[in-house]
């Protein structure tokens, strides 16, 4: 790929703090072809229906020119977002079942108050300081204990899930013109010793249930079925990963976002109650998933008059869509009240991400703690110092003052 095409720019880390003047320019163009063959989408309508359109895999192996970076030898199968129906629905049915409605309707309102009790706990801990590091004190801690404790993962094993997770992100990074064979290899292992240990204490679960996930995986009786051991693996990996890192990155920028607008930051301060419709503009404004590079065609398709043909790789750029001027009034301004918000910040369709309802729980009650408690937070650095990933996009660190009162 041409160091100058559009795909290029949007991922090079320079551009990481402020992609977004080359989203509006990718929406100018609606459908940008790059070099390798590759199709950028940027506007909201036609993100949707590709959303929603049957004619598009999530299934790399459909593309024309084969993917190796996925399952292989190193790592585990496909998890079921990588898949299409049938099998996409089977396995996201029997992981739901123990996760939300309607099975199981109550497990994540349930969990309010030991979200709060986590929040309470992590910001006690920032007494005495006047700096403090919000991704690492904070925003990754939280959802990362929520997610364990939801699996069943004891307490004293949560903190090796970090360099697991970090190094299994590393590998979802397509920025072009860099080497990817060994940071794919390092996730695939990664992913692989995450697996292995999710799977080794689902085991220990069949012989001996609990009330957390792993144990209604090994012990669900469904029409569907149950889940193999492997895709018991592959599954816990994936809520893993993505029951933290989205939610990380949503704490994250939403601090961020607050406090490069006080006047809004004042305003919830003031009316709590308004965080939920916060949240949501959260979602559109700041996205923790700025794009979704693994959709292909099944067969020619035409997008806003471009015919992306069969196996090409088409990448939606779900950060370009919520700042789409046919779609949002005044895209580019942060509004906590902000009506008729339908974003793009949990996809949307078949894959739309089922983890939503707590990453939304998680975020209002981490930020409505924080507003609460933080005395006058001031940023240290603007931008901050960014995560390497264009696709799971927010700042690695996040150092704040505040007055201790």
């Amino acid at each position: 790929m041409a160091a100058d095409t559009l795909f290029h720019r949007i991922t090079d880390y320079a551009n990481r703090a402020d992609p977004y003047p080359l989203y509006a320019e990718l929406r100018a163009e609606r459908v940008a072809r790059q070099e390798d063959g590759s199709y950028l989408v940027g506007t909201y309508h036609e993100i949707a229906e590709l959303l929603h359109d049957p004619r598009i895999s999530s299934d790399r192996r459909n593309r024309s020119v084969p993917d190796e970076t996925l399952g292989g030898e190193e790592g585990l199968a496909p998890s079921f977002i990588g898949l299409d129906d049938p099998e996409h629905h089977r396995l996201r049915g029997l992981a739901m079942r123990s996760f939300g409605p309607p099975h199981t309707p109550g497990r994540i309102d349930a969990l309010q108050d030991e979200i709060a009790g986590i929040v309470t706990d992590l910001i006690a801990g920032f007494r005495g300081r006047d700096r403090i590091d919000i991704v690492d004190d904070f925003a990754y801690p939280l959802p990362v204990t929520v997610i364990c404790r939801l699996l069943g993962v004891p307490t004293e094993d949560e903190p090796q899930f970090r360099g697991w997770s970090d190094t299994i992100v590393a590998g979802f990074d397509p920025t072009p013109g860099d080497d990817p064979v060994e940071r794919q290899r390092a996730g695939a292992e990664a992913r692989k010793a995450m697996g292995l240990y999710l799977g080794g204490l689902a085991e220990k679960r069949r012989a001996k249930p609990a009330d957390d996930m792993l144990s209604a995986f090994v012990s669900g009786d469904g029409t569907d079925g149950q889940l193999t051991p492997l895709e018991i693996m592959t599954t816990s990996v994936l809520l893993l990963i993505a029951g933290h890192e989205t939610t990380v990155n949503l704490i994250t920028n939403g601090v961020l976002t607050l406090l490069r607008h006080p006047d809004q930051l004042d305003r919830l301060c003031k009316d709590p109650m308004l965080m939920p419709t916060a949240v949501e503009e959260l979602l559109r404004y700041e996205p923790p998933v700025q794009l979704l590079p693994q959709r292909t065609p099944l067969a020619d398709i035409e997008v806003a008059g471009v015919t992306v043909p069969k196996g090409a790789p088409l990448i939606l750029m779900l950060a370009s869509g919520n700042r789409d001027p046919e779609r949002f009034r005044d895209p580019d301004r942060f509004d906590p009240a902000r009506e008729d918000n339908q974003h793009l910040g949990f996809g949307s369709g078949i894959h739309s991400c089922f983890g939503a309802p707590l990453a939304r729980l998680e975020t209002q009650i981490a930020l409505t703690g924080l507003l609460r408690h933080l005395g006058n937070p001031r940023l240290t650095e603007d931008p901050p110092p960014y995560r390497r990933s264009p696709v799971l996009r927010g700042p690695r660190h996040l150092v704040i003052e505040v007055d201790q009162g």
